[in-house]
């Protein structure tokens, strides 16, 4: 990937992935399912399906009302 703009778009789909997996990763270990999930959240289940298929980007407050479901905390950082 030495095309700056190629390297751009894959850099932004991969944390949008791994968004995903995450909230995929999370609401497994919770022992929860879509429908419980999106219960929780007050969402209907296919908000959950597109959040965590990558579809949508979720909102900072959407992921606060992810973690409030799932009695985890939410934590927003950088690396470089």
């Amino acid at each position: 990937m030495e095309e700056p703009a190629y390297r751009s778009a894959y850099d932004e789909l991969d944390a949008e992935f791994e968004l995903a997996r995450t909230l995929i990763e999370v609401r497994s270990r919770v022992g929860l399912t879509q429908e419980e999930l999106a219960r929780r959240m007050n969402m209907s289940r296919s908000v959950v399906v597109r959040m965590e298929g990558g579809h949508v980007r979720p909102s900072t407050k959407t992921l606060q009302r992810f973690a409030m479901a799932t009695g985890t905390r939410l934590k927003i950082y950088f690396e470089s």
